[in-house]
């Protein structure tokens, strides 16, 4: 019951901030992990948005990418990994939800399946999944622009 009450205050905070982006078009900054296992790779559903995209989130103010991107990881799925295990793969920036949305993905290749912990808060799902797959949901857009790139290199 109490993570339900939570799952609401997300989706009606989440609703408040797109529409101030609707009223400020402001430019947002994020950094994103694809955690990739045996060929697929680790996609998350967020309690407060339809889409489906990777572990990750916005970059605090004075804080570096790769650790944003670290600290996200684990806070998201509780997965612990040191940044300099990160390995920068994609930068790009898409209008979504009314904002300039630039974020950074970066890779971690995992030998073993890593074990995934979701707190049924802001993150309801994480599952891993074939990129072919994955680019036939409903994902963001930097997702879909990485994971088409992604699949496009592998096939040259």
């Amino acid at each position: 019951m109490f993570n339900a009450l939570i799952r609401a205050v997300y989706r009606v905070a989440h609703w408040g901030l797109r529409l101030l982006w609707f009223i400020r078009r402001p430019e947002t900054t994020g950094a994103l992990v694809a955690v990739w296992h045996h060929g697929r790779v680790l996609l998350v559903k967020n309690s407060y948005r339809a889409q489906l995209t990777l572990p990750g989130g916005y970059i605090r103010s004075r804080e570096d990418r790769r650790t944003a991107a670290a600290r996200e990881l684990r806070e998201e799925v509780g997965i612990n990994v040191q940044p300099k295990r990160l390995v920068h793969a994609y930068h790009g920036t898409h209008v979504f939800e009314h904002r300039q949305d630039t974020l950074d993905i970066y890779e971690l290749e995992m030998e073993a399946e890593p074990k995934v912990q979701v707190d049924n808060r802001e993150v309801v799902r994480a599952e891993f999944l074939m990129p072919d797959k994955a680019l036939s949901m409903q994902i963001v857009p930097h997702l879909d622009e990485y994971l088409s790139k992604r699949i496009a290199r592998a096939t040259d």
